[in-house]
């Protein structure tokens, strides 16, 4: 039973808000950047940027890569100055002008690039890639006023709609300096205290700069002041146009070259031939925004009749709606109460300190009696009879799932040259609530392993046919699955959990990564010698130790979790962008 769970840590790992965190009265710029921040997990996770964080870029990518930015900031600062034309206040043709000049500081520090590495600027000018290219046109055609969907500037254009579009070609280009600052400081971050002997110190200095995020907010500000006059429907041209460009970022920072083995993304390390991921994970508030529990306890109350009535012949009784919330209210309070003490109980059943997970399985053993008397009771209480599977079906096709969960699993099961088997593990009473919640997003080929309900003639007779009940079972199922697989291949296990329940199966896979972790999960497994790594700070750690012609080994140190604060983080790094 997964009632009322305790609260999850709302603190993200690396700085991605909660989805409504941001004030509606904030402006554009930072409103379109919070909308699709997510994105920016992708440029940070490619495997130029984490070579280039770890301090193992090899030289020759770099070079490449500066040879492409060099051509893209030309394009920048053209667009500006085409933005220039188009502004009608004087301050605003001075601030584009500053910004202008910065961009050009930029390509000045590029030159000192060329002339500390040797970068032949002339040699590569035939050779921009495409994924740079279309960012040039991107951003030359925006400054341009040929925009998609909104009508060109014509000989006798006025004022306001010229500088409607200088706001839309800043729209397209603050991203790109809000992205980069980001990854300034996010590198910045990591590279402490070793920062001076780090080969690339210029880049990450220069881009986490006081001055270069000073730059930033200058045309942040100065979008949200062009903006701050246009239509709803204009700003939302602004909005796309923010969205396009963040999406071409990450096509830029994916095409670098680089000839060397990286530790993301992990599915190119699996030869299909050869290897099999096994992706593991679970259900409730991992996948879902809302506990199963509680979803099926409401069905259960909204269909339940007002009164109670005396049941017909093979109908089953049910209490009425206001008894069935009373109950259910009564429930959900026993079982949080009982869940926080049985916690403290397994705290206390071992002193802790270093990992040890014969131990920590043991005292989880308490939580397990736990989970099954709390089973035990719903279906004493009657709750959960008389509810229609067809009710539960249409409930799953309307379940909210995780930003990026439903993405991650589609890209998984489709993806080419990759052999991979999907298994959700969850508590939830009903495995048909899950199902329908994957199925309306063509997900059929997803292996459930849950409890169900029992039906007579498609109705609940409040009976749960126990097979998930503890983090004990989770962990015999997951055994099971992965000795089902045979010797074939090498299997490489990867889980994806948010609770205590998940504990175990984190710590068995080959990679186990908790999403937003429940205080519960964090303090219990820190008392019993379990880290807690950032996904990003783990990942750039392992390319560090990264070795030509050798294999990763994720479990070199036992008992280390990661931890990602989105599907996005997950998705970046197991199947790139």
């Amino acid at each position: 039973m997964a009632t009322a769970p305790p609260p999850r840590s709302t603190t993200p790992s690396i700085g991605v808000p909660a989805v409504g965190a941001v004030a509606s009265d904030v402006g554009i710029s930072r409103r379109s950047w919070n909308k699709f921040k997510r994105d920016s997990i992708f440029s940070l996770f490619t495997p130029f940027v984490l070579s280039l964080a770890a301090g193992n870029l090899r030289l020759e990518s770099f070079r490449h890569y500066i040879s492409q930015d060099v051509h893209f900031l030309q394009a920048f600062a053209h667009a500006y100055e085409l933005s220039e034309e188009c502004a009608d206040d004087d301050d605003d043709k001075i601030a584009i002008s500053e910004l202008r000049k910065n961009i050009l500081k930029e390509l000045h520090m590029h030159d000192s690039y060329v002339q500390e590495w040797g970068i032949d600027l002339g040699k590569e000018e035939s050779s921009v890639n495409s994924a740079t290219q279309k960012y040039i046109d991107f951003l030359l055609a925006t400054a341009s006023g040929k925009v998609e969907g909104v009508k060109g500037l014509g000989k006798l254009a006025t004022p306001f709609e010229k500088t409607k579009i200088a706001a839309y070609t800043l729209g397209a280009m603050t991203p790109c300096m809000r992205l980069y600052a980001f990854l300034g400081k996010e590198l910045k971050a990591l590279a402490d205290p070793d920062l001076n002997t780090h080969p690339y110190k210029k880049w990450i200095d220069n881009y986490s700069s006081e001055g270069f995020q000073a730059c930033t907010l200058q045309i942040e500000e100065l979008l949200d002041k062009l903006s701050a006059s246009l239509t709803g429907e204009e700003l939302d041209v602004i909005e796309k146009l923010y969205k396009q460009a963040m999406k071409l970022e990450t096509e830029f920072f994916g095409a670098q070259t680089l000839s060397q083995k990286t530790v993301a993304p992990l599915w190119k390390e699996l030869n299909p031939e050869e290897s099999r991921l096994m992706l593991f994970s679970d259900f409730d508030l991992t996948c879902t925004v809302v506990d199963s529990s509680a979803i099926l306890a409401e069905i259960a109350i909204v269909t339940a009749p007002k009164f109670d009535q005396s049941p017909t012949d093979g109908q089953i009784t049910r209490m009425s709606s206001a008894d069935l919330r009373n109950t259910w209210g009564v429930l959900s309070r026993q079982y949080t109460e009982e869940y926080e003490q049985c916690i403290e109980n397994v705290l206390s059943t071992d002193k802790g300190g270093e990992f040890n997970f014969d131990a920590l399985q043991t005292a989880l053993e308490l939580l397990a009696d736990f989970e099954k008397k709390a089973n035990a009771r719903v279906i004493d209480s009657g709750v959960l009879k008389g509810v229609n599977l067809e009710d539960i079906r249409k409930a799953g096709e309307r379940i909210i799932l995780q930003d990026g969960c439903t993405s991650f699993f589609q890209n998984a099961v489709h993806k080419e040259n990759l052999d991979v088997t999907v298994h959700v593990l969850s508590y939830c009473w009903c495995g048909d609530l899950i199902r329908s919640a994957f199925s309306s997003g063509g997900l059929d080929a997803l292996n459930i392993h849950a409890n169900e309900f029992n039906y007579e003639e498609s109705i609940s007779t409040g009976e749960i046919i126990r097979k998930v009940e503890s983090p004990i079972d989770k962990l015999q199922a997951f055994d099971e699955i992965l000795v089902s697989c045979g010797d074939d291949k090498k299997n490489l296990s990867v889980y994806i959990g948010d609770s205590v329940g998940d504990l175990l199966c984190l710590l068995k896979a080959d990679i186990g990564i908790v999403v937003g972790s429940s205080s519960s999960l964090k303090r219990l497994g820190s008392h019993f010698g379990v880290s807690f790594v950032p996904l990003f700070e783990g990942l750039v750690k392992k390319q560090r130790e990264c070795v030509e012609g050798d294999s990763f080994n994720w479990k070199a140190k036992p008992g280390v979790l990661y931890t990602a604060s989105s599907w996005s983080e997950l998705h970046a790094f197991i199947l790139g962008c």
